[in-house]
């Protein structure tokens, strides 16, 4: 699967990095997978969770190619937990997002995560206000990444990212409205730098549930499966429903050593 393209260019003279994609395609299959596990968010919650999918995207792809980035972002009142994460390994990303048995942390926090090939973990967490996902990340690029990233629309599904560099110009970046935007092509000189590809996948399989599951069949078994012959799995990232069997988990321990 090729996926959609993003789209990245350096603004010359004003020192900043454009990302730019139509995430139609992305969508289309978000839709899918929903189908595919019988989900339907509700229109608002929808919303928040497609434009959280393309902001973690345009983020990744500003980002070095050995990087990966996860973020969850958590709202009050009413309670939502949203997760999104972009490998740009992997070129694949994917989210979900929790109404039920959300804690409530009694303000708003955004958790970002960074994994880059060869090094550990990297936590940063922000309280933000408001309810727009890309202001959110603005947010967290103000308090975390310590310099000024903006969204823009150029279309329904069409979006636009740009991030401060060294010596950014940033009275231009912050005076930008999304005319300025539209007709950036005409007004400034855009360098491409990259074109990445992109699409909608987990990796959840069922060889990864037997591996989460492995180490507490060796230990307790019966706490784990009780009377039951399965156990019904539900993925945290992308929100697709696994079975597994004691007799297939079992063999698998087995096999392991």
């Amino acid at each position: 699967m090729v996926g959609f393209e993003v789209r990245t260019y350096f603004v010359r003279e004003r020192n900043a990095l454009v990302a730019r994609a139509d995430f139609g395609e992305l969508y289309v299959d978000y839709y899918l997978h929903q189908g595919q596990i019988g989900r339907q968010h509700a229109p608002d919650h929808d919303g928040l969770l497609k434009e959280a999918l393309a902001a973690v995207t345009l983020h990744g792809a500003s980002r070095p190619w050995n990087e990966s980035a996860a973020w969850t972002i958590h709202f009050h009142d009413p309670l939502l937990n949203l997760f999104v994460t972009a490998d740009n390994r992997r070129g694949t990303v994917v989210g979900q997002l929790f109404t039920e048995n959300v804690k409530d942390e009694e303000r708003q926090l955004f958790l970002a995560d960074v994994v880059r090939e060869g090094s550990e973990t990297r936590r940063s967490a922000i309280e933000f206000t408001g309810r727009e996902i890309f202001g959110a990340v603005e947010q967290y690029y103000e308090q975390s990444e310590q310099r000024p990233a903006r969204f823009f629309r150029h279309g329904p599904e069409d979006f636009v990212f740009i991030s401060a560099q060294p010596q950014c110009d940033l009275p231009w970046l912050t005076a930008l409205t999304e005319a300025d935007v539209l007709a950036l092509d005409q007004t400034e000189q855009l360098s491409l730098l990259e074109q990445r590809q992109y699409r909608w996948e987990c990796g959840c399989t069922q060889t990864r549930m037997f591996a989460i599951l492995a180490s507490i069949m060796r230990t307790d078994p019966e706490g784990l499966f009780g009377e039951d012959e399965s156990l019904r799995l539900s993925c945290p990232r992308c929100g697709a429903r696994h079975t597994v069997t004691r007799e297939a988990l079992e063999a698998y321990v087995a096999d392991a050593g």
